[in-house]
């Protein structure tokens, strides 16, 4: 039985592999990028903009931030108590282009350790989540050069 490859959250992101990239939206009116998308009004508040145009991010950016999840999160958060909890790295960065700060969970394997303020990183797809019958893609940031 194959597996059905399920974005967790649709229309954040787009492609596989190289052609992977971060969706977002531009205002028309100020110019301001979104993340996640907004398809209403521009979250600018100086701008009342309404014409909002679907980009693909940069696939690049520096660390703005880091740290990592070492706890189950409390509830509401949904999680299968029979699996054990696995710590994660979590990243704030900075794109490019945008200047827009996005948050994501570093690669498999990379750890806080690994991470400095400044360092470039590049999204890449990633798995969230899996079972007998699917796979839940997301996002993933890891150093430039980094493995998969």
């Amino acid at each position: 039985m194959s597996r059905t490859r399920t974005p967790v959250v649709a229309d954040w992101f787009t492609g596989e592999g190289v052609g992977f990239r971060l969706l977002g939206t531009r205002c028309a009116g100020c110019g301001s990028v979104f993340f996640p998308r907004e398809d209403a009004f521009c979250r600018n508040p100086d701008c009342a903009g309404t014409e909002l145009v679907e980009v693909p991010l940069s696939r690049r950016g520096r660390v703005w931030s880091y740290t990592d999840g070492r706890y189950r999160p409390p509830a509401p958060y949904v999680s299968d108590p029979e699996r054990e909890w696995e710590p994660y790295t979590l990243v704030a960065v900075e794109l490019a282009a945008e200047r827009t700060v996005v948050l994501g969970q570093a690669a498999p394997g990379v750890t806080p350790a690994e991470l400095a303020v400044g360092m470039e990183v590049e999204v890449v797809p990633g798995v969230l989540d899996e079972d007998a019958e699917t796979t839940w893609v997301t996002w993933h940031f890891r150093p430039v050069g980094g493995a998969s």
